[in-house]
Parts: C-alpha cells; sequence; structure tokens
C-alpha cells in the first residue's frame, strides 16, 4: 500500500516536473529576443574569464595609437583588479602597461609612489617576463611581414 502510493507520488512529480520543462523550453522557444540574450550572456563571459586569466592581446608595436590604446587599457584594468583584491591578474595588465610604455621609469616611480611595497615588489618581479614577451611578440611579427615581403 505505502509503495503504491509513494510510486504515485513519484509518478506526479515526475509528471510536473516534465511539464514544467516543456513550459519553460516552448517560452524560450517563443522569445525573440532570446538568441540576443544568449550571445550577450556569453560576450560577457568571455569577458569575465579575460579578465580573470589575465589574457591581453598585445597591439601592433609599430602602430602608435594602438599602443597608446593599450597602455591605457592596461593601467585601467589592473587598477580596477588590484582595486577588487585580485593582485596577481592586477599586477599582470600593469607590467603589460609598463613593457609598452614610452617611458616606463617615470610610470614606474608614480606605480612606487602609489601602490603598496609588495605589490610594486611583485610588478618589478614580473616585468622582465612580461618584456621578453612583447618583445617575442615584436619580433615574431617583424619576422611574419619581412615573410610577407619576399
Amino acid at each position: 500500500m505505502i509503495n503504491s502510493k509513494l510510486g504515485i507520488a513519484a509518478g506526479v512529480c515526475g509528471g510536473l516536473f516534465i511539464a514544467y520543462c516543456i513550459y519553460f523550453d516552448r517560452k524560450r522557444r517563443n522569445d525573440p529576443l532570446f538568441k540576443q540574450k544568449l550571445r550577450e550572456r556569453r560576450k560577457e563571459a568571455k569577458k569575465q574569464k579575460e579578465a580573470k586569466t589575465g589574457s591581453s592581446k598585445l597591439p601592433d608595436l609599430r602602430d602608435y595609437e594602438a599602443v597608446q590604446k593599450f597602455f591605457i587599457q592596461e593601467v585601467q584594468k589592473g587598477e580596477e583588479l588590484l582595486g577588487i583584491g585580485d593582485v596577481e591578474n592586477g599586477v599582470e595588465h600593469l607590467s603589460n602597461a609598463v613593457a609598452v610604455c614610452v617611458q616606463p621609469q617615470q610610470l614606474l616611480q608614480v606605480l612606487q609612489q602609489t601602490l603598496p611595497p609588495q605589490i610594486f615588489q611583485l610588478l618589478l618581479q614580473r616585468l622582465p617576463a612580461v618584456s621578453q614577451r612583447i618583445a617575442n611578440s615584436a619580433s615574431s611579427t617583424r619576422t611574419m611581414v619581412e615573410d610577407d615581403v619576399e
């Protein structure tokens, strides 16, 4: 007797769950903005993932405006991430900015005055690796251009 009541209750719950799924699937399919909302959510998730990984696409170092835009973008990202407590990624972005900066010594002096000493030391430790990565990127871009010329 108890098993049959339990079976009926489970069947009713299962049927309600399936009805719930069908209802919201139809609602989703008939929503004209569903695809647009989905694209926006995916784009936002991608931005958040890039911010977490600290990945930044390096500009063409020969294009002054692109380098200047990249510099400002990296300083802003670095400050934002440091502000929310993500020290590793914040320092990564600030080191990218220092590496492409026209006057890195002046920027380092400003950062030394504004950042806590332990974060500034982390920035100084990370700077050689980032500078090397940017130099490698510049040389690979130069090689690709030379290959196109030939």
